[in-house]
Parts: structure tokens; C-alpha cells; sequence
């Protein structure tokens, strides 16, 4: 079985929403290299959950986005396309991580697929 493994949550204003879930639920973030991408840690390793990050908001419509880590990219995006859904960013390098997607599954909710 794939499991949820990450989650993005936009943001107009990064900063604000990192001291907003600092101050509420105590997360700790770190910029990931030079890009508008923060990464949280909200507990330990050994405890339930995921890791996620803030994101800069690209446009006013942009939801929050679970990823679901996979095994294998390409067959993940055949399955995905043969069961009625629809892959709305292709293939991309995420350099030192692995291969990620995005895609609407048959209800137009928006998932990523690492």
C-alpha cells in the first residue's frame, strides 16, 4: 500500500504562515535551499505523522496538496490515466529526493505522487 507522506501548504505570505504555525502547534521550519519552500518538522520521527512544507502561493486558487509516496512514477501515472484520472504536472526531477507528479484524481482533488 502507498501511504501519504508529505503535505504542501501555500501560502500569499510564507512568513506569516510560519510564525502563524510556529506559535500555534510549535513546528519548527528550515528554507529548503534558495526556493520559496519550507519545510516543517511537527514532531518527532519515532511519533505518528508527516513532515510537510509552506509553499509560495503561485495562484489564488492553489489548494493544499498531500503526496503519496510510490514506487514507481511511470506506472503510477498509467494507473492513474487508465482509472479516470488526470495528470496535470508531468515528470520532474526533484534533485536529491526522486520523481514527483501532480495529479486530479476522478474528483478533481489534487494529490502528488513521489
Amino acid at each position: 500500500m502507498n501511504r501519504v507522506v508529505h503535505f504542501e501548504i501555500p501560502a500569499a505570505d510564507p512568513e506569516k504562515a510560519i510564525g502563524f504555525y510556529q506559535k500555534v502547534f510549535g513546528w519548527q521550519f528550515e528554507q529548503w535551499g534558495d526556493q520559496p519552500y519550507w519545510m516543517t518538522k511537527g514532531g518527532e520521527a519515532d511519533q505518528p505523522g508527516i513532515g510537510g512544507a509552506i509553499t509560495k502561493r503561485q495562484d489564488a486558487g492553489q489548494p493544499m496538496v498531500n503526496t503519496i509516496d510510490v514506487a514507481d512514477v511511470d506506472a503510477t501515472v498509467e494507473q492513474i490515466e487508465s482509472n479516470g484520472g488526470q495528470i496535470v504536472e508531468p515528470k520532474m526531477a526533484i534533485p536529491g529526493v526522486g520523481w514527483l507528479i501532480y495529479f486530479k484524481d476522478t474528483e478533481g482533488n489534487l494529490f502528488g505522487a513521489m
